[in-house]
């Protein structure tokens, strides 16, 4: 195991069974972001990431 695996066992342990939209995830990273700008380009990968992956264009 990760040690993210962790955190995203809690986020999944906590908060699995809420639905939120896609606009609210976006607002929380942009918050993140905003508290720690270290993380700005590991935030910008994975939200590109997540935008992309229906993408048949996309390697």
């Amino acid at each position: 195991m990760y040690f993210t695996d962790r955190g995203i066992e809690e986020l999944e342990k906590r908060r699995g069974e809420e639905e939120v939209s896609l606009a609210w995830v976006a607002d929380r990273l942009k918050e993140f972001v905003d508290l720690n700008p270290d993380y700005e380009i590991p935030v910008e990968r994975f939200a590109t990431w997540l935008a992309r992956l229906d993408d048949p264009d996309e390697d």
